[in-house]
C-alpha cells in the first residue's frame, strides 16, 4: 500500500548495532520512522520505503538531521527530538494523545490511564492504546513509554514488537514488572 504520491516526500538511512532504520518527511515535517529492529540490508529498506514513498529518493535537512539523532540514540546516547511533524495525517484525538506522550521523559514511562486522564479523557485508555499502535514515529513519539497500568509491557506495533519495546526501555534504564 502506497502512502503518499507527493513529491515533496524524502528519507534517509541509518545504521545501528541493530540494523539499518529510516526517517522519512515532508515539506511540514516527519511522517514516518522505520526502527532498526530487522534484518532488512539497507538496499531492502530503501526499497521498501519506496514502495510506500514512491518519490522519496532524497533527503532533506529534517532526514539527515533525525536520522543522526536517531542513530545517537540507539548508540545509548540521550537525545531531544525536537523536529518538526507532520500531524496533518493525526485526529485530534491522536494529536493530543502524541503531544502528551512526547513529553514524557527519557527513563520515564506513564500508563495508558494516566495518558487519557492527561488529555482529559479519563475513560479513553483504550483509544489511548489505539493511537499508540497507529503512532508513527516511534521513538521520536515514544509510544514504548506508555506501559499497563500495573506496569506490564503490553504491544507494540513498530518492528520487534513488545522485544523491541523492552529493548529500549532497558536501554533507558526503566526498570519494570513483566
Amino acid at each position: 500500500m502506497k502512502r503518499a504520491k507527493e513529491s515533496d516526500k524524502y528519507r534517509s538511512l541509518f545504521e545501528t548495532d541493530l540494523g539499518f532504520g529510516a526517517v522519512v518527511a515532508g515539506q511540514k515535517g516527519l511522517v514516518e520512522v522505520f526502527l532498526p529492529f530487522s534484518s532488512e540490508s539497507a538496499d531492502v529498506l530503501t526499497k521498501r520505503i519506496i514502495l510506500l514513498y514512491p518519490l522519496a529518493v532524497n533527503e532533506n535537512r529534517v532526514t539527515r538531521e533525525a536520522a543522526i539523532s536517531l542513530q545517537k540514540y540507539f548508540a545509548g546516547g540521550r537525545v531531544s527530538f525536537n523536529f518538526p511533524i507532520d500531524r496533518s495525517c493525526f485526529t485530534q484525538f491522536q494529536d493530543e494523545v502524541y503531544g502528551v506522550v512526547s513529553s514524557i521523559p527519557y527513563g520515564s514511562v506513564k500508563s495508558y490511564g494516566e495518558i487519557a486522564a492527561l488529555i482529559g479523557r479519563p475513560k479513553a485508555a483504550r483509544g489511548v492504546g489505539v493511537a499508540m499502535a497507529r503512532n508513527p514515529l516511534p521513538v521520536i513519539i515514544p509510544c514504548h513509554r506508555v506501559v499497563g497500568s500495573s506496569g506490564n509491557l503490553t504491544g507494540y506495533s513498530a518492528a520487534g514488537g513488545v522485544s523491541s519495546k523492552k529493548w529500549l526501555l532497558n536501554m533507558e534504564g526503566v526498570s519494570f514488572i513483566e
